[in-house]
C-alpha cells in the first residue's frame, strides 16, 4: 500500500496548497497584507519496494514581501511603508510585533493604534499615547506632531515617533495573528525606513493569479484521487488473482 500512502499525501499538499491560496484571496483587500506562500518538500520512502519512492511533507507557509500597490487617500493618520520595512505594534499577548497596515486610528483612551486594534510603539517599545488634538501630522520619519485641544494652531508639538524596522526577511514569521515576528528578538529603530503621509498600502496578493491558482489545484488534486482509487483498483485486482491461484 505504499504507492497508495504516497499519492494520499500528495492529495494532502494540495489541499493545504488550496487552504494557503484561498486564504490570501480572503484578504485581497486588507491593507498590507503579504501574501503566504505553502512550501513542500519531497522526502524518501525507506524500505520496500523502491528506495526511490518519495512522499510530500509539509515545510509551513512563507510570505510573499513584494510591496503592494499605493492608493492615495489624503487622511493624516493613513501612512504607508516606503519600500522594506514595518510598523511596530503590541501584539494581543503583549510582545512587539510588526504589520505593514498603516490604516492607524486613535482610540477613545487616547492610544494610537491600527486599524485591527493593535497599538502602535514607539522606538522605546512602548505603546504611543496622544492627548486630545486639534490636528494632527505624521513626518516621513515617523514623529508625529499636532496641536492639542485648547493650544493655537499656530503651536504644533512632538508628540512621539513611529518605530520603524526592518530586520532580515528571513528572521520575520507570521504568527496566526497576522501580525509578523522577529525570530532573533524585537529589531532595532531604523532610520533609513521611510513613511508616505496620506497614502495606504494594498495587499499584495493579486486576485487574478490566485483564481487560477485555484482552478490548478482543483485540476491537480482530481487527478491524484483518480490516481488514488487506479491504484486502490489495482490493489484488489491483484488480491483476487492471489486467491484464486
Amino acid at each position: 500500500m505504499d504507492s497508495l500512502w504516497i499519492a494520499a499525501t500528495g492529495a494532502r499538499a494540495i489541499l493545504r496548497r488550496q487552504d494557503v491560496v484561498t486564504n490570501n484571496l480572503a484578504n485581497v483587500n486588507t491593507t498590507g497584507y503579504r501574501g503566504a506562500q505553502a512550501q513542500f518538500r519531497a522526502l524518501p520512502v525507506y524500505g520496500e519496494p523502491l528506495p526511490s519512492n518519495a512522499y510530500v511533507a509539509t515545510q509551513g507557509n512563507t510570505a510573499d514581501f513584494q510591496q503592494g500597490p499605493m492608493r492615495h487617500t489624503g487622511r493624516n493618520l493613513d501612512v504607508a511603508v516606503q519600500g522594506p520595512g514595518w510598523i511596530g505594534v503590541q501584539a494581543a499577548d503583549g510582545s512587539t510585533a510588526y504589520t505593514r497596515n498603516g490604516d492607524l486610528r486613535i482610540s477613545g483612551n487616547g492610544l494610537l493604534t491600527t486599524s485591527d486594534g493593535h497599538p502602535v510603539l514607539n522606538q522605546a517599545g512602548a505603546p504611543i499615547s496622544l492627548p486630545q488634538l486639534t490636528s494632527i501630522q505624521i513626518g516621513a520619519d515617523g514623529t508625529i506632531s499636532g496641536v492639542p485641544a485648547g493650544s493655537p494652531p499656530s503651536a504644533p508639538v512632538v508628540l512621539g515617533r513611529i518605530q520603524l524596522v526592518n530586520p532580515p526577511a528571513a528572521q520575520l514569521q507570521r504568527g496566526a495573528d497576522g501580525l509578523f515576528r522577529d525570530t532573533q528578538g524585537p529589531a532595532q529603530a531604523d532610520p533609513n525606513v521611510q513613511l508616505a503621509s496620506g497614502v495606504l498600502e494594498g495587499s499584495n496578493v493579486n486576485p487574478v493569479q490566485a483564481m487560477v491558482q485555484m482552478l490548478e489545484n482543483t485540476r491537480a488534486f482530481e487527478m491524484q484521487t483518480k490516481l488514488m482509487q487506479s491504484i486502490d483498483q489495482n490493489h484488489q485486482a491483484a488480491a483476487q488473482l492471489l486467491n484464486v491461484s
